[in-house]
């Protein structure tokens, strides 16, 4: 599908906030570490220590299935947005018939995020927030809830970003949709707990 053009003027308009949530998946950083270096044992990039092959190949799938559950829940707030915004922009009268659609806001977020949403992600230490992104919205595109790990091929693991990619370039290419920028478009992010503060603060000054 042709991805559009549109000339919205001088307008800016402010879109929900993005709020993402932390995960709750009970995995220690110390495990990923290990999984990681499983995989390098592996690859013989790294000294073996006496463990067997098949405990390694474990050790590397259960590395990937937890990257991949926290790409999912990543993805669903990051979905949960789009569509807050696609259903705001249904009701604004000068975005009617501009086919501003989800797709619009996907790529806003993948592709030109605002500024201090960039700054912050990087203090964060998220740097490449464009293939995080587009990751957790294609495995969005195809599961509604991250499936158990019997479910998924050795393959389809141990290539999980590389499917992403792919499911997000055909979420991208389902519709047809305006191409939007944060000359007209602008919104924030913020943890849930740091936007939790922010409204108690809020409520605080209006008492």
């Amino acid at each position: 599908m042709p991805t559009l053009k549109n000339d919205f003027g001088g307008a800016v308009w402010d879109l929900p906030p993005l709020i993402l949530h932390p995960f709750n998946e009970r995995v220690s950083p110390a495990t990923l570490i290990e999984n990681s270096k499983a995989a390098l044992m592996l690859a013989g990039l790294a000294a073996r220590d006496g463990t067997e092959d098949e405990t390694l190949h474990r050790r590397v799938l259960a590395g990937r299935y937890a990257e991949l559950r926290m790409l999912f829940f990543i993805g669903k707030d990051v979905m949960r947005w789009i569509e807050q915004c696609a259903e705001w922009a249904s009701r604004v009268p000068e975005l009617q018939g501009a086919c501003v659609r989800r797709q619009s806001f996907a790529r806003l977020i993948t592709v030109c995020p605002p500024q201090e949403v960039q700054e912050k992600l990087t203090r964060w230490g998220v740097t490449d927030y464009l293939a995080i992104f587009c990751r957790a919205i294609g495995l969005n595109a195809l599961f509604s809830e991250p499936p158990p790990i019997e479910m998924l091929s050795r393959d389809f693991l141990l290539s999980y970003h590389r499917f992403g990619d792919l499911l997000y370039q055909g979420f991208m290419e389902a519709e047809t949709h305006s191409a939007i920028t944060t000359a007209n478009f602008h919104f924030e992010l913020y943890a849930s707990g740091e936007y939790s503060r922010l409204l108690e603060s809020k409520w605080e000054q209006q008492g």
